[in-house]
């Protein structure tokens, strides 16, 4: 077959089924359809990532090195692969239902069924950067956000690597305030903004920056709210700037941490004053709410 970067293209690899959580989050940037098996008999699952468009050797050699080296594993080989001309992203689309997540009801377009009386729609599609609703950190920061607002005041809200931009609508939906989402990825600030277009909500700025670093993140602080769906290293190395940038009687929900990463990423905002208010669990991974 004539390589096509413009195709669909697999990349595989096989996984112990214990570290597959860790390892669907870390390839949510390739923005792609994951699918996995049912683990064999020594505990081995085979994963699938469909891409639209030939992802980079490098992008993906670092993304599994690093993962490995964070849970203290061999880096898994890798296979990557063109398809047939399929439209395989939208046929694995097919399969994902609706998820109720807190007040939200996250859907895809294909998605036919009507959302709970009360519930508010969100049409994301999973072909796009990292927050689809379907990963337990999504579910997790929108229950959260959901609860806080029954009873707190938030006028200016930063999300802190915006992805899909789910949590930066949740909240301007949740509070009809500002909201800056800012991520190092262009593409998924680009879609943020679209899925903010797409389902009617304004007021949502993005950003393209080096996460606290981003002018416009001091521009506009200090925040009543700042909403963090990433990994449990950089929650920790980001810890201080958060801090600095989270007004006094503030909130801080985070997540994209295992329950078993928990404990490391409670001690490096403890260490700075931030108190834990809640913990939510879902399957295996952890969201935070803290308050300063």
């Amino acid at each position: 077959m004539k390589e096509d970067n413009s195709a669909v293209w697999v990349v595989a690899l096989d996984i112990k089924e214990v570290n597959l959580p860790i390892y669907e989050l870390a390839l949510e940037p390739l923005d792609g359809a994951i699918v996995t098996t049912n683990p064999d008999a020594a505990g081995i699952v085979s994963v699938k990532l469909y891409v639209d468009g030939k992802p980079s050797d490098e992008q993906v050699n670092s993304i599994l090195a690093s993962t490995a080296e964070i849970i203290g594993g061999d880096v898994p080989e890798v296979t990557i692969e063109q398809l047939p001309d399929v439209d395989w992203v939208a046929e694995s689309q097919k399969a994902l239902p609706p998820i109720v997540a807190g007040k939200f009801f996250v859907h895809g377009s294909h998605v036919t069924e009507q959302p709970p009386e009360g519930s508010v729609p969100l049409l994301i599609e999973a072909n796009v950067a990292f927050g689809t609703g379907q990963h337990d950190t999504t579910k997790g920061c929108l229950i959260a956000l959901t609860d806080l607002a029954e009873d707190r005041k938030i006028a200016n809200a930063l999300d802190m690597g915006c992805g899909s931009g789910i949590l930066s609508m949740g909240i301007k939906i949740l509070w009809n305030c500002p909201v800056l989402g800012v991520d190092i990825d262009a593409d998924s600030v680009r879609v943020a903004l679209e899925n903010a277009e797409l389902n009617n909500v304004s007021d949502i700025t993005g950003v393209c920056g080096d996460g606290y670093n981003a002018p416009e993140v001091t521009a506009r602080g200090p925040y009543d709210l700042i909403a963090a769906n990433i990994l449990a290293e950089p929650l920790c190395q980001m810890a201080p700037l958060l801090e600095k940038n989270l007004a006094q009687g503030g909130i801080a929900v985070l997540s994209g941490l295992l329950i078993t990463q928990q404990d490391k990423v409670v001690k490096a905002h403890k260490a700075l004053g931030l108190k834990v208010i809640r913990e939510l669990h879902l399957g295996e991974w952890a969201t935070l709410v803290l308050s300063r």
